[in-house]
């Protein structure tokens, strides 16, 4: 068990614990060199984009130990297109974030929150007027976004999809604020795509001012960027800032971007695969289904607003990144756990709980579904106050289901841990709170049609109160596990015998 102090059980605090890290990348090629560096990459030549990448994809996304993948010369693709899948695993996890490639996962996550989070350091972005994306570019009737190496990601998926590792760019036409948000996106045609914007995200409010303007969204897809921009872009970042320049803040030095011909929307100047169009409200078309991150297709076919492609712009030999969701734990829900974790407990420590030892969504849950909250009990309802503000939270308020609040002893990255204290603590008819009527998701299995088709798409949360007592808590038995410093030269000792 943990002490949820962030603090190595084999010694003191982690040199990356006082902030220390380096991000030895800016885009995507030079990730792939630095996975190289360690060993974890492999090389697969001709594999089929309607059934071999997808099923090669779903056995390795499944293993935190496999390596990266590129696929190359895939049949009926772009001479030179590669495609990369399998970022987030092994060792490249850490080095994704820019830390020591010993550190656990929940070690892993507050570096991440102390490194990153707590102050979120900006560094707004530079307009320059050229780079490597600028290589090549299909314009008018030369463009073929299907040219380029989508698969078929799962076998009951509606058509290819070239956004599952990508992100989007939008402006809000009131303020002029540059939004990174990742949303899938289908191919349809040769110079068509559609994506799917779950409501009350950045890019679907932005697209929802442009629908009232009764004007078309001008978007970029930026569908080979760097894996921090992607992260960044699956995060809950505040309303107003652009991922951009927190990226800026995060390497200290500002990112450089150049304009597209056609919306004068930024984009990486040495990203591999850029797609940028205008989106049509009243040009709508059926999307998906798509295999999405519950571990189903919780949201059918159905219209949404088609993207018309003005141009293309890519890289000599350009990689396509990939990132499809499976049922979880697979990658997904690796990379989300270590940063929404950290967002996490500092959502909750902002709204002013004290003592919070360490907050983990569970991969298990896709990193929404299932939190755990570990807190030192400083007085009554001390739980319930962590409990409710971690389900209701930026981070926390979007499609959970489960919160279990337990004790500082607990690991609450470990599963069997978090349970084991669920189910020893906790007292059912006294320990469950529940909140009905919250925001969820089209892509939650759980509600029901009826209620789809009428909008309403809540859910209730669970919160369990799986800490000792308060008022007894000193008379609660004790628990049968070495202490701390007994654990940790155990380990020492005869930790041998486990290898």
């Amino acid at each position: 068990m943990a002490d949820g102090s962030g603090t190595v059980a084999t010694g003191g605090p982690h040199p990356a614990m006082r902030n220390e890290r380096h991000i030895p990348y800016t885009n995507l090629r030079d990730w792939l060199e630095e996975a190289e560096k360690l060993g974890e990459v492999r090389y697969v030549e001709g594999a089929s984009w309607e059934r071999d990448i997808g099923m090669a994809t779903e056995v390795v996304q499944h293993n935190e130990k496999a390596p990266c993948v590129v696929f190359s010369d895939v049949p009926g693709t772009l001479e030179g297109s590669r495609l990369l899948v399998n970022f987030f695993a092994g060792k490249r996890m850490n080095m994704t974030l820019g830390f020591p490639s010993e550190m656990s996962k929940i070690e892993l996550s507050d570096a991440f929150r102390t490194g990153y989070v707590e102050n979120m350091p900006e560094i707004p972005h530079v307009i320059v007027d050229d780079g490597p994306i600028f290589e090549n570019v299909m314009e008018d009737d030369d463009i073929d976004v299907a040219a380029f190496p989508a698969p078929l990601w799962h076998e009951d998926d509606g058509g290819r999809y070239i956004g599952t590792g990508s992100y989007n760019v939008t402006r809000d036409p009131d303020s002029g604020w540059i939004n990174v948000g990742t949303y899938r996106v289908m191919i349809h045609s040769k110079n068509e795509v559609g994506f799917y914007i779950s409501p009350g995200k950045h890019g679907r409010i932005h697209r929802d001012k442009y629908a009232e303007l009764g004007e078309p969204m001008p978007t970029v897809i930026v569908a080979g960027g760097d894996p921090m921009t992607f992260l960044m872009g699956t995060s809950d970042i505040p309303s107003g800032t652009c991922e951009y320049d927190v990226i800026g803040g995060f390497r200290g030095e500002a990112m450089k971007l150049v304009e597209g011909r056609h919306t004068g929307l930024p984009f990486p100047a040495d990203a591999e695969i850029v797609i940028e169009g205008f989106v049509h409200m009243d040009d709508k078309r059926p999307e998906g289904p798509f295999g999405e991150w519950t571990g189903y297709y919780g949201s059918q076919m159905r219209a949404e607003p088609v993207m018309e492609i003005k141009a293309i712009y890519y890289r000599n030999k350009p990689i396509l990144f990939g990132c499809p969701p499976q049922r979880p734990p697979d990658e997904v829900a690796r990379f989300r756990s270590i940063t929404r974790s950290a967002m996490l407990k500092e959502n909750i420590k902002a709204a002013g709980v004290p003592d919070v030892q360490d907050a983990w969504l569970h991969e298990v849950g896709t990193a929404r579904m299932l939190m755990g909250v570990s807190i030192k009990q400083r007085y009554h309802g001390h739980s319930k106050q962590a409990g409710h503000i971690a389900c209701q939270c930026q981070v926390g308020a979007y499609a959970g289901k489960y919160v279990i609040v337990t004790d500082e002893d607990i690991d609450v990255s470990n599963l069997e841990e978090l349970v084991w204290a669920m189910l020893t603590r906790s007292e059912p008819s006294e320990s469950i709170d529940i909140i009905r009527g919250a925001w969820s998701t089209h892509l939650d299995p759980r509600i029901s049609p009826e209620d789809k088709s009428k909008g309403n798409l809540t859910n209730s949360r669970a919160i369990i109160d799986a800490c000792r007592p308060f008022h007894w808590k000193d008379e609660f038995p004790k628990v049968n596990a070495p202490s701390l410093e007994l654990a940790k030269e155990s380990r020492e000792k005869w930790g041998y015998l486990c290898d």
